[in-house]
């Protein structure tokens, strides 16, 4: 009998691209009256959820990102979609890969804003990878380096944090709009 293991999706929607949260309870921006402030976007916030650290977790964060994607109603072009879902799938290998050992859950956090989105990957392994640089006789180790190559491209940023549990966070930011002719060249990522 082969068992399959299921992504455990729990979604937490925040108030906030910049804040975390570990339990799984939904937090609700309360609305002032009177307030003067926009309105959010039907689409922003911020989602969060876990996931073993194992080979099948891979397409599950993908079209579990696709999905909130879908389903909050992005307004984001098919090719940043495209490459996003690439970078989540680079992102959930490298954790599954590299960091299982000691990190058997990971999480992913998608954070959405009116002219932005981010993606984190955060695994418990204290390890901080770098891009390796084009080896042709490789046939793996790109992952990291397509992710930076994708990023820059949409110009978008990525960068690695460290947790305070010893882990880190690696993380993308790309433009819903994708990049600017007239913008300069984003500075080189920690990646």
């Amino acid at each position: 009998m082969v068992r399959s293991r299921r992504l455990r999706l729990t979604c937490v929607q925040l108030p906030g691209p910049d804040q975390r949260v570990l339990n799984t309870r939904r937090v609700v921006k309360s609305e002032r009256p009177g307030s003067t402030e926009d309105a959010p976007a039907g689409y922003e916030g911020v989602w969060r959820f876990t996931a073993p650290a194992d080979d099948v977790s891979v397409p599950q964060a993908r079209h579990a990102v696709r999905d909130l994607l879908n389903r909050q109603g992005v307004p984001a072009q098919d090719e940043l979609v495209q490459g996003l879902l690439l970078i989540v799938s680079e992102l959930v290998t490298n954790a599954v890969r590299h960091a299982a050992l000691l990190s058997p859950v990971l999480a992913v956090e998608v954070a959405i804003g009116t002219e932005w989105i981010r993606v984190s990957v955060e695994d418990n392994h204290p390890y901080r990878p770098k891009a390796l640089e084009r080896d042709y006789a490789q046939t793996g180790g790109r992952g990291l380096l397509l992710v930076r190559e994708i990023t820059v491209e949409a110009g978008g940023v990525c960068d690695i944090e460290h947790t305070a549990s010893g882990g880190k966070i690696i993380w993308v930011a790309l433009p819903l709009a994708g990049p600017s002719l007239t913008s300069p060249p984003s500075a080189p990522s920690a990646l």
